[in-house]
């Protein structure tokens, strides 16, 4: 252990608007805790447990690699099941501390395990490797056996670090001021890092510390599924370099991807005594004894790098992680270097909306940004549902890319280019699961991880009644309609003409292609019809008593299939012709089947009854639910199928929803889309109807999805807004109360997350990339509240060539600002009014009333 940079957590507090913080201890509150101050950079990400803390009841460390996914066979209900899930990697964090009593420590015992063929070689620096408990030696102490005098956490969201004070009392009297401050770099994609500052209070003592690897970890921090295999890592190896560095090896068992760590370790403040080296099977500790002085604070800062085998431009993991710790520079530097790289990446995402919503938009930005950051765009990745911050739905990729795509598209678009590229490679595996079903097309997977399989579970426990019931969300086939969406969007958005004609045009045509192929005509009728399919809403799968699975036109997605059908026939028309050429080629495309999506997409069935939308055919012949009376009885009817199920009902009998399912169609299309697309069906679609459907759903929705409630604030906003903002706040608050009950420690919603920043982005502000303009219908501002927020917002935004396209809505007015460039003008077009803003120059317009 060599000497590190002076003592000191942070050189200034953050301001209060830029921080998450929590005070006191609350060990029912941990795991939340934990997954709200998740710390990553795009590449990982580790929990906010406790360095001293090991994985129970109450705290779960944890640390993902985005993509790094493995799988494993369980028994479930007497069948084998395989499931594929992001790997819980080895915890880096592990720093525990202990006062010592007796006058000195035990002498070494015991030997230390050889490194690997091809490591860094082994250099303790006079350090002994010893396996012995030193004279005096007590329990480690830790806020569950030790409770704090004073605890206190503070997450920086303008820096990127976590803080945390506590005052531990000592068993034989006195206390300890521990402060740490930790980081995962923003800049330098594999490096994080941890300062702890001890202190003692009151009088001398001597504190034993320990800094350590742990490869003994599981995926186990999902309840639900501990009856599963979670035992990913093996052939886990340690070893010791260059005096002040331990590593870590290991290899996850079927994807066969080898991880290592190494951490550095220094101490400064004091000279530390009887350092020594711990390289257990699974663990590689170094140890040292402290002598601390009232007053004098000590140091240690430990220094980790992680990299494994899908990493480009390394040779061993293991050697990349140890040269990158070895030359690391120490924390004052990574400190300075992290916060420029969240500097520069808060300007490009920057949004400010005054007050607490705008505190909890900006706790969204940033556990949105530490998933999906310009590293990212350096990945095969997709958008995790629950972020990098845990290990609920497996780590899997489902729709939420719907709800985070279109933030990213005007900030980070290389990233949103690379999230959809991540489906493009995709695209062989999503054809040959159509061609299964004797389908042409792509099929995409409601589930997909690694390589695009489907890998929707087959059987779902229910933790109320305890039963392990068959799972139909692989019917959700609406997802593709999804992927076409983005795709569409993000060409709008940035005019990427490149990619839309290549690898977009790909994705496009062949969802179209699985659509056309999908759909039956129904000669009696003169429509085409899409059957056995399941719907956003996810309670409904199957018809009452039926003897298959699934549900026949749900509307959903058989607007989303038009729409989808009708974007391939433009795209493909608007190709040059080299390029159409190549692709019908290459695809194997015939020449008359745009003219046939262009007939489907005019024929689809839409069902309707009393007036409003169907949800599916049949839906008005279910039965209607006792809402007040299960309100009544269970309080929370969120996961109302659950209630059912273990009364021995079925939420198949019944007009309830999970989420937005019909109402999905007004957040994705504005109401002249939305028109226009129900009159290419042959049907109206006006405000009438519309505002029946929105009622008729609303009052028939249990909201047991965090997207739900943004979704239903979306379509409210312009006819309801006081309604519409109470939507909001409970999607702005459901991760950060754990509005369902336990969910959001198993992982954050990242969609939702995503979803509530685009509320103000598009809802509010009625923004719409289009051609080569900006279209801007900004909602009304509401009357003066205390309920509703202050209606003064701004933004910037990335469109086409223009970086940083400031607006600030305030008063009735909208203040446009072009960042000077080469650009040409930036086209606006508001409430369709046309302006043009020349590159360098603001432009004031009143807002329409």
């Amino acid at each position: 252990m060599t000497a590190a940079a002076p003592p000191g957590v942070l050189r200034s507090p953050p301001a209060p608007e830029w921080t998450w913080e929590y005070r006191g201890y609350e060990p029912g509150e941990e795991r939340l805790r934990e997954a709200l101050c998740t710390l990553g950079n795009g590449y990982f990400a580790t929990r906010g447990a406790a360095p001293e803390a090991a994985a129970g009841p109450v705290h779960y460390p944890g640390t993902y690699v985005a993509g790094c996914y493995d799988r494993l066979v369980s028994t479930v209900a007497g069948r084998q099941v395989e499931n594929e899930d992001m790997v819980n990697l080895p915890n880096w964090l592990p720093l525990r501390f202990r006062p010592l009593e007796g006058p000195g420590p035990a002498g070494p015992a015991g030997a230390a395990p050889s490194g690997p063929a091809g490591a860094a070689p082994a250099d303790r620096g006079g350090a002994a490797p010893c396996t012995a408990e030193p004279a005096g030696a007590g329990r480690w102490i830790s806020p569950d056996e030790h409770p704090p005098a004073e605890y206190h956490q503070c997450l920086d969201l303008r820096g990127g670090t976590l803080t945390r004070r506590a005052v531990f009392p000592l068993p034989g009297g006195g206390r300890l001021l521990v402060e740490q401050c930790r980081l995962v770099h923003m800049g330098d994609p594999h490096l994080a890092a941890l300062r702890t500052v001890f202190t003692a209070l009151d009088g001398p003592c001597r504190l034993e510390f320990e800094s350590a690897l742990d490869g003994a970890v599981t995926n186990a921090g999902v309840e639900r599924y501990r009856d599963l295999a979670g035992d990913h890592l093996t052939e886990v190896r340690t070893g010791a370099a260059d005096g002040d560095v331990l590593w870590l090896s290991c290899r996850t068992r079927s994807s066969q991807t080898v991880i290592a760590a190494a951490a550095r370790t220094r101490v400064a403040g004091a000279v530390p005594e009887d350092p020594r080296d711990l390289l257990e099977e699974l663990r590689a500790g170094r140890r040292a004894v402290l002598p601390l002085e009232p007053g004098r604070p000590v140091t240690v800062d430990k220094t980790v790098a992680l990299h494994t085998s899908r990493d480009p431009a390394i040779g061993s993991p293991l050697r990349a992680a140890v040269d990158r710790v070895r030359e690391a520079p120490g924390l004052p530097a990574l400190l300075d270097t992290h916060r420029a790289s969240w500097d520069r990446l808060w300007r490009r995402a920057e949004l400010a909306v005054p007050g607490e919503a705008g505190r909890i938009l900006r706790l969204h930005l940033f556990h949105v940004l530490q998933t999906l950051s310009p590293h990212t765009a350096e990945l095969d990745v997709g958008v995790p549902a629950r972020g990098l911050h845990g290990e609920a739905y497996r780590g899997h990729v489902f729709w939420d890319e719907l709800f985070v795509l279109p933030y990213l598209n005007l900030h980070l678009p290389e990233v949103s280019r690379a999230l959809l590229a991540y489906r493009h490679r995709r695209l062989p595996q999503a054809c040959r699961a159509a061609a299964r079903e004797g389908l042409r097309g792509a099929m995409y997977p409601w589930q997909s991880g690694s390589d695009g399989r489907e890998e929707t579970q087959v059987l779902h426990l229910n933790p109320r009644s305890g039963r392990w019931l068959p799972d139909h969300s692989r019917l959700q086939h609406h997802v593709g309609s999804a992927v076409a969406y983005n795709v569409w969007q993000y060409g709008q958005a940035t005019g990427d003409a490149e990619f839309m004609h290549t690898k977009g045009a790909e994705i496009m045509v062949q969802v179209a292609r699985f659509w056309a192929d999908r759909a039956t005509h129904d000669r009696a009728g003169g429509t085409y019809r899409i059957l056995g399919v399941v719907g956003p809403d996810e309670y409904h799968d199957a018809y009452p008593d039926a003897a298959r699975p699934g549900l026949d036109d749900n509307a959903y997605t058989n607007v989303t299939a038009a729409w989808v059908l009708a974007r391939a026939v433009e795209l493909v028309r608007l190709l040059p012709a080299p390029r159409r050429d190549d692709l019908f080629d290459r695809l194997g495309l015939d020449r008359s089947e745009p003219q046939r999506w262009e007939e489907i997409s005019r024929g689809l069935r839409v069902p309707f009854h009393d007036g409003v939308v169907s949800q599916f055919e049949g839906y008005e012949g279910l039965a209607e639910l006792d809402w007040a009376g299960y309100r009544a009885r269970y309080g929370s009817i969120r996961r109302l199928d659950r209630i059912l199920e273990a009364e021995g009902d079925t939420v198949n009998r019944y007009r309830a929803s999970k989420q937005a399912d019909v109402l999905m169609l007004g957040y994705l299309f504005p109401p002249r889309e939305l028109s226009a697309l129900f009159a290419r069906l042959g049907h109206r679609m006006d405000d009438g109807i519309w505002r029946r459907t929105v009622e008729y759903y609303l009052r028939r929705t249990s909201h047991g999805s965090t997207l739900s409630s943004l979704v239903h604030g979306w379509v409210l906003a312009r006819a309801r807004r006081a309604e519409a903002w109470a939507y909001m706040q409970e999607a702005l608050v459901s991760d950060v109360v754990d509005i369902q009950g336990g969910t959001t420690p198993e992982g954050i919603h990242l969609g939702a997350m995503g979803g509530t920043l685009d509320f103000v982005q598009r809802c509010l502000t009625g923004l719409e990339t289009r051609g080569d303009a900006l279209w801007i219908d900004p909602v009304p501002a509401p009357p003066p509240s205390p309920e509703l927020p202050h209606p003064s917002y701004e933004l910037s935004v990335r469109h086409r060539g223009h970086w940083n396209i400031r607006l600030h809505m305030e008063g009735g007015r909208l203040t446009v600002t072009v960042p000077a460039s080469e650009e040409p003008p930036l086209r606006i077009v508001l409430a369709g009014r046309p302006v043009t803003v020349r590159p360098g120059e603001s432009c004031r317009l009143d807002l329409p009333a």
